[in-house]
């Protein structure tokens, strides 16, 4: 489509997208979002001093980026860029939002942000077994708007074929062992590091060694184990209520439970342990010896989730506000705790309690946050400690996934081919049959724990080696006349045109006037026109600006 009559054509289907958009129906006792999001704005320039030294709004261009990266994990297209900043609506930033929370890819990109929360800290590798069922089952929870709280149930009390129960992903990431279970059930439902209490009271809070095995006691009747049927090696997590006639030699996967928890005998390791009753630390709520395990887990996900519990709601909340603002409350996000220091402790108190009384309804979080001056700011590097938190939104790391499908649609990649079969996941053999396409192969160099901090978190040569060497990067940035440089430099003689478009594919956003000039100017004094916009392409996806969300 030629460029002109493109801005023209959009421009003239401004006023019909204007009212496209669906609206999110709100639960009608859930608090609205637009003015909890003002009330936010207002605690916080109160608690942590927002002011003059505060960045501006960020540029139409720059907020649609962002908010397309934080939702469905990909950029926009061009026609979405020059559509959103020909808009005139006032609320057209709420109203992209209330869309993309309806689009499919939602669901899909933060399955695969809490795959990588789960499984990032997995105890083996045969835990990405359960990563595919995980990733589906949580698409589904997301864009079906199933509340946090079911969510965090339905992990806690799974059962089933790994690689068909996607909510066994939890359990098999950590082999069905009950202290590493409950140390990532606290770790992430509740932002609480207990298992630092595992073998000693905890160093820097107040839980003790007694509280962190009391917990532990919700989940001995728990296993995983081997479930082998026609040619597919699978693994299973099941519960017994019942003592099993004999137990095999411990090793790094349990495969039979046992009816009750014992804490083992610090001074005498070869004891059997003092057994333990079921106890809830944050609350003191007990359960019997001998309670069945449906009770047991179903027990402790009621009380987990219970509104009289804060640290569910804070978790989330902390966790969510730090993806999407750049800085949490707390740092970092998965260790917040009654001892750790909050940053702006009303602020954070309320968002949680308005989430809490929304249902733990994510779809309502991220309205809520996106709605507020904190999120909508320019991007700023990093603070240093001393300065003050929260004036600026802060530039994130693409992580891989979303990185990946920026390229995708930076080059106009067939997302078929490219997410097909490839090489093996794990090494010259393949981790037990797993195969991976180029997707995978990608999340190996760029992937990272989300629960990490962000300043912890750079590039590496893997990763300049990957970009540089990948056969479907390179393929794509030829100019041939298959690929989509190659068609827009055949149907496009104007430089300046390409540049620009060059530009909004990638960055989505127009080039600057000395970007464009020193752009065309390179072009213009290369011997070949086609090598020179291939050099300009390939400078932009390995632009920082590209690797990252500001």
């Amino acid at each position: 489509m030629n460029t002109t009559f493109r801005y023209q054509w959009l421009a003239a289907c401004v006023a019909v997208w204007m009212f496209a958009a669906p609206w999110l129906a709100q639960a009608a006792d859930a608090p609205n979002p637009i003015e909890t999001a003002r009330r936010i704005d207002q605690l916080l320039a109160k608690e942590v001093g927002v002011g003059e030294s505060a960045a501006g709004r960020c540029a139409d261009e720059i907020y649609l980026r962002r908010v397309y990266l934080d939702l469905v994990g990909q950029t926009p297209s061009v026609e979405d860029i020059l559509i959103f900043t020909l808009d005139p609506d006032p609320n057209k930033r709420q109203a992209v939002v209330e869309r993309l929370l309806e689009d499919g890819d939602y669901g899909r990109n933060w399955a695969r942000y809490w795959r990588d929360v789960v499984f990032s800290r997995r105890t083996e590798d045969r835990a990405f077994l359960a990563a595919p069922a995980t990733t589906e089952w949580l698409t589904e929870q997301f864009n079906s708007h199933v509340s946090w709280d079911q969510i965090a149930t339905e992990l806690i009390t799974a059962e089933g074929d790994v690689r068909e129960v996607g909510s066994t992903g939890l359990i098999m990431a950590q082999a069905g062992m009950p202290e590493d279970t409950v140390s990532e059930i606290s770790r992430i439902f509740l932002g609480i590091q207990i298992q630092c209490a595992q073998c000693h009271d905890h160093p820097t809070d107040q839980w003790k060694r007694q509280q962190f095995h009391e917990l532990a006691a919700f989940f001995p009747r728990v296993a995983v184990r081997p479930k082998n049927e026609g040619e597919q090696r699978s693994f299973e997590v099941y519960a017994t209520d019942f003592a099993p006639r004999f137990r095999r030699p411990a090793g790094n996967n349990r495969f039979r439970g046992t009816l009750e928890h014992r804490m083992p005998d610090l001074n005498d390791p070869t004891s059997a342990g003092e057994v333990i009753r079921p106890v809830f630390f944050v609350s003191g709520e007990r359960l019997e010896f001998g309670t069945p395990d449906a009770d047991r887990r179903g027990t402790l996900a009621k009380w987990l989730t219970s509104a009289d519990n804060p640290w569910f709601a804070k978790a989330y909340v902390n966790r969510i506000w730090a993806e999407l603002v750049g800085e949490g409350f707390y740092e970092p996000v998965d260790d917040i705790g009654p001892e750790r220091e909050c940053t702006a402790p009303d602020t954070m108190d309320a968002l949680a309690a308005a989430f809490t009384d929304s249902g733990y309804d994510c779809q309502w979080l991220f309205q809520t946050i996106m709605a507020t001056e904190a999120y909508q700011r320019e991007s700023r590097s990093r603070r240093s400690p001393t300065e003050t938190p929260f004036q600026a939104n802060v530039a994130q790391r693409l992580r891989a996934d979303q990185l990946f499908d920026a390229l995708v649609n930076a080059l106009e990649l067939p997302r078929g081919l490219i997410d097909g079969a490839g090489a093996r996941v794990g090494g010259p053999g393949g981790a037990y049959g797993v195969r991976a396409g180029a997707r995978q192969v990608f999340s190996q160099a760029f992937g990272y724990d989300p629960s990490e901090r962000r300043e912890e978190i750079s590039g590496t040569v893997q990763q300049t080696l990957a970009v540089m060497n990948s056969p479907f990067i390179n393929g794509a940035i030829n100019a041939g006349v298959t690929t989509s440089l190659g068609r827009l430099i055949s149907q496009q003689d104007d430089d300046r045109t390409i540049v620009i478009e060059l530009y909004l594919r990638t960055l989505s956003r127009q080039p600057s006037d000395d970007e464009l000039a020193t752009c065309v100017e390179y072009v213009r004094q290369g011997d070949d026109r086609r090598e020179a916009f291939e050099d300009v392409l390939w400078s932009l996806i390995n632009s920082t600006e590209f690797l990252h969300r500001r």
